[in-house]
């Protein structure tokens, strides 16, 4: 069982480092094929915790070749950053390999983010302001620059001059900010090149050669499910495909190499941002939940909006992404409730809908129909097996399986690489 893609099936966050390091100790070969360094994964080690940004989080497991794969948009000045870090804390950078076809992220689509999104006003989108959505924008206009643009001079300068022509105007006559040079950018891109020259492969190749021979690779989606350009709740959504189809197309291998689909979901709820959100939860009981969390985000330390688990969200996309297997993070967060609330349908119009709505408007306006489960009070954190968790702690696992579509794998009782329960085997 070769190709494993890993994917969130809420807004994000729900811990798909800690997923992709615990299979990483089983793996050559972990790929990053969406998104770029708007999300953060926390992946704690001992006593060491590492926030990645932009680089897979396979790179801190030994022998394992992390890929950045054709579906990324890449900053470089995050990307160098990261690795000096890593470097610095004695990881082994070495292995990493960089798609030629990624996209590049540039001084200018970060500024376009950031002006663009205060633009909006009371309807912005709860962007990162990295430059992550214009950057894809540049790339479906096709007049991106990709990172094999850096080794030829003469083509990335005509490729800039071509997207400040427009973007200048922009933001002189429309933003009131000043004009970009093209040598700034210029100058600025090609003060990687060197750096990068060394890692940058025909990863499309690499990966489906790592294929042919049996290794095991496992595909790491950044966001989620409910935050895809397609399946999520648009327009308050990434700019690139989260789910497990994007690990195809933003890797280059063909879909059926994909063997094992895991989905990763929190014991309950959280999103970043503006959307909808039908189980959030405000006041004390948000802040609770929240602090026992530690709900704030890696990349940009905003607070998340938290609420209870959501299983028509996670019915969804077990069937959009064809998840074969659940990991659920996050239990021990739970601890203390008497009782836990679970969404197991909504109200819409006064009427009972069982599945997410079609109709976005519904579903802004969707009202959770709520179950309660008991809760527990004993400390599970250093619980290594399913039988060893409190009765109702087992119950509520065992509840959500039921409703959720598929079953539930592993349980994340702590934030530690070795902080889970196993009770079917990933890779087997």
């Amino acid at each position: 069982m070769p190709g494993i893609v890993i994917v969130g099936v809420q807004w994000g966050d729900e811990g798909k480092g800690k997923a992709t390091d615990l299979l990483g100790e089983r793996t050559e070969w972990v790929v990053k094929f969406n998104g770029g360094n708007n999300a953060g994964h926390t992946v704690v080690i001992g006593d060491e915790k590492y926030a990645l940004h932009l680089l897979p989080s396979g790179i801190l497991s030994p022998g394992v070749n992390p890929v950045i794969g054709n579906g990324v948009v890449v900053d470089l000045g995050v990307l160098f950053e990261e690795l000096e870090a890593l470097d610095s804390r004695g990881i082994d950078t070495s292995r990493l390999r960089i798609s030629s076809s990624a996209h590049v992220i540039t001084h200018y689509h970060r500024t376009l983010d950031k002006v663009q999104e205060r633009f909006l006003g009371k309807r912005q989108i709860g962007t990162t302001g990295r430059g992550i959505g214009p950057a894809y924008a540049d790339k479906i206009n096709r007049m991106g620059i990709r990172i094999q643009d850096l080794f030829d001079e003469s083509i990335l300068r005509q490729k800039v001059e071509g997207a400040l022509d427009q973007k200048n105007h922009l933001l002189t006559k429309l933003f009131n900010r000043r004009a970009i040079e093209v040598d700034e950018i210029v100058e600025d891109l090609l003060s990687y090149v060197e750096r990068i020259r060394p890692m940058v492969a025909d990863t499309s190749l690499v990966l489906n050669e790592a294929l042919d021979r049996g290794e095991v690779v496992v595909f790491e989606g950044g966001q989620a499910t409910m935050l895809d350009i397609d399946h999520g709740t648009y327009p308050f959504v990434t700019s690139s495909t989260a789910t497990a189809a994007g690990a195809a197309s933003g890797s280059g291998v063909g879909p059926n190499r994909l063997d094992r689909i895991v989905g990763i979901v929190k014991a309950y709820t959280t999103r970043v941002g503006a959307g909808p959100f039908p189980t959030e939860l405000e006041g004390e009981e948000a802040d609770w939940l929240r602090e026992q969390g530690h709900e704030y985000g890696v990349t940009t330390g905003r607070a998340r909006r938290v609420g209870w688990y959501d299983a028509p969200i996670t019915r969804y996309a077990t069937r959009i992404n064809g998840v074969t297997d659940l990991v659920m993070t996050k239990l021990d967060t739970l601890t203390g409730l008497e009782r836990i609330p679970v969404c197991v349908a909504y109200e819409v119009n006064g009427e009972r809908v069982d599945e997410v709505p079609i109709n976005q408007s519904d579903f802004h306006h969707a009202k959770p129909i709520l179950e309660e489960h008991p809760g527990w009070t004993e400390d599970i954190t250093g619980v290594r097996d399913f039988a060893d968790l409190p009765q109702t702690a087992q119950d509520y696992v065992l509840a959500l399986e039921e409703m959720s579509g598929t079953r539930i794998s592993v349980i994340g009782v702590g934030p530690g690489r070795e902080q889970v329960i196993v009770r079917h085997d990933l890779v087997d």
